[in-house]
């Protein structure tokens, strides 16, 4: 099949989630990615169900790094590689002989990237942590101050991960068309810093007070149990469709200023009004009335929504029948993602073994 990436050479020397994530994006773009382990393999290989997520349609081989044979085998492979990314701590990539400017010497092209926690260079550089410590750093824990919430999933891994994949993609661009590599050093907590970003409490025009929160965006319960989400902001139109939905009327002429200094008297009204419906009601209602809406959804809900099954988001997984897998989060319309290929066995292609370009 035809895609994006089809002669892109990718070697990965990362292990537990956050380089392979973003040689997986690569991979499904049609790179070919060669999976370097060390001896006994990537730790994640503990969690099979997790690493094959990361791990479809690549290939594997092991190599010793603090072996001289081992690095000499790293740099003929680096050779003939457009891409290498690695997700050592500062330093140690250099010291196994395996640095950018070790690779650099033989391949001036390459696009060489680094994926570390707190990024290669500043006071933090050297000390180690692992995704809630990136939050905690970056204010996702508690951007507005209070009680820090953990995000649920690994952000800053996930993060980092589709930011490599994108800056390596940018880099291989550039590299084919002046010959020119790349050195690309990302660090998660910067990554979660850019998300949390520079602007604090944000006043409406008008209003002597910052936004805590609007009426109508946030969790909200029905009748029956359930839960649902309203995405209600500062849209005039959203708001006024949502008290129309709701049977409240008498609220509808309130303006974006107005709902800012009312926030939690309005807010109790509308989840007083949720309360009195089953979840399937207002849904319904308020998708009729086109108001920001959805179900609050558990993972294995997610996997049965009709709308991620169309999109070919949720789809079967090949590998193991009847269970359900995810694609690639991307859709192209001419070059197609590849479908997912099987897990690699460790150490399961010889060295230098790359498909003819």
């Amino acid at each position: 099949m035809d895609t994006l990436l089809d002669g892109v050479r990718v070697l990965d020397l990362g292990i537990w989630r956050p380089v392979p994530y973003a040689t997986q994006l690569l991979a499904e773009m049609g790179a070919d990615v060669l999976k370097v382990e060390p001896p006994g393999g990537d730790p994640m290989r503990v969690f099979p169900q997790l690493f094959d997520i990361l791990n479809a349609a690549k290939r594997s081989i092991v190599v010793d790094l603090k072996q001289p044979e081992g690095r000499a085998e790293v740099l003929c492979l680096a050779a003939d590689a457009d891409a290498m990314l690695e997700g050592f701590r500062p330093g140690v990539a250099d010291r196994l002989g395996v640095g950018f400017d070790d690779v650099r010497a033989v391949n001036d092209a390459i696009v060489y990237c680094s994926i570390s926690g707190y990024g290669a260079s500043g006071p933090w550089a050297q000390v180690p942590g692992h995704d809630l410590n990136y939050q905690a750093l970056s204010g996702v824990l508690t951007p507005k101050g209070g009680s820090p919430v953990p995000a649920s999933i690994p952000v800053g891994d996930l993060g980092a991960g589709m930011t490599a994949a994108m800056a390596v993609v940018a880099g291989v661009f550039r590299a084919r068309a002046s010959g020119e590599g790349e050195r690309i050093d990302i660090g998660i907590a910067d990554v979660l810093a850019t998300w949390t970003g520079a602007i604090g409490a944000l006043v409406p025009r008008g209003s002597p007070q910052p936004m805590n929160g609007m009426p109508g965006y946030g969790i909200y319960r029905t009748a029956d149990g359930g839960i649902v989400s309203l995405g209600v902001l500062a849209e005039d139109h959203f708001w006024v469709a949502l008290c129309q939905a709701l049977g409240l009327d008498d609220l509808c002429s309130v303006d974006v200023v107005e709902r800012v200094r009312r926030k939690d008297e309005l807010d109790a009204e509308v989840s007083k009004a949720i309360a009195q419906l089953t979840e399937e009601t207002v849904l319904e209602r308020l998708e009729r009335y086109d108001v920001p809406v959805a179900p609050v959804l558990t993972r294995e809900q997610m996997l049965e929504h009709q709308h991620f099954r169309h999109r070919g988001t949720v789809i079967a997984d090949e590998r193991s029948p009847g269970s359900p897998a995810l694609g690639h989060p991307a859709r192209y319309q001419v070059h197609p993602a590849r479908e997912l290929g099987p897990v690699p066995e460790l150490d399961d292609t010889a060295t230098g073994d790359w498909l003819p370009r």
